[in-house]
């Protein structure tokens, strides 16, 4: 059974969430501050956290940098609509998902299940190891290393891109391939997701934009890997 840990302060919100995910057949925990979010978290193995963003005092921003820094746990941010630049701020500090408020139950449960389908299929093995510039990839593992063996953390999103390209090495992939293979692409994501992602990317791979060595930008097509493979 599949467990998820809402955070949310406002506590009709967070006791309706409960009722409706528990009666979804998951096991359902909640917390209403970071305090009691962390507690839970030391005491259960939690497959997803829904975290409302406008928390008071740790808010859902720093929740998801902390939590990402130490595991990949599944993090779907609630933000309010008019809440873009947290949206993308959220996804840059390593969330794999966001709804806005007010928000449809059946539409959440749909991303719920999406994310946790790609948490499923990130730990199966697939794929192989590749080696290209100062990096190695391995697939089956999840893992990104340096050459030296420094392991560089990648989150859901940031594996499955590239993974994509690396897989088309040399093709251009298009934002809806790419988009295709993230959660956010399904229920009317922003586009902006992709590029948001690429851009985290190439900060861990130290790829410079204006001179890229590994992941190139097709402009008003998408991105093409372009690095040599080994």
């Amino acid at each position: 059974m599949s467990r998820i840990l809402i955070i949310e302060d406002e506590q009709v919100t967070r006791m309706t969430l409960t009722s409706y995910l528990d009666a979804q057949g998951y096991a359902v925990f909640e917390a209403g501050t970071a305090d009691a979010a962390e507690k839970i978290l030391r005491e259960e193995p939690i497959d997803i956290l829904l975290v409302d963003i406008n928390l008071p005092g740790k808010d859902g921003l720093q929740i998801t940098r902390e939590q990402r820094a130490r595991s990949d746990i599944g993090i779907i941010l609630v933000t309010g609509r008019d809440d873009d630049i947290d949206r993308i701020v959220g996804l840059e500090l390593g969330a794999d998902d966001y709804v806005c408020k007010p928000f449809n139950r059946r539409e959440l449960l749909a991303r719920i299940k999406n994310l946790l389908r790609r948490t499923q299929a990130a730990r199966r093995p697939a794929g192989q190891s590749v080696r290209f510039s100062d990096f190695i990839f391995d697939a089956p593992t999840r893992r990104l290393q340096t050459a030296d063996g420094e392991l560089l953390p990648l989150t859901r999103a940031e594996f499955e891109i590239l993974r994509l390209l690396i897989e088309r090495a040399g093709e251009v992939a298009s934002r809806d391939a790419l988009m295709a293979h993230m959660t956010h692409r399904q229920y009317g994501a922003n586009p902006r997701t992709v590029d948001v992602i690429v851009r985290r990317l190439r900060a861990k791979l130290g790829d410079d934009p204006g001179q890229p060595r590994i992941i190139t930008t097709v402009h008003g097509e998408g991105y093409a890997f372009t690095a040599p493979l080994s």
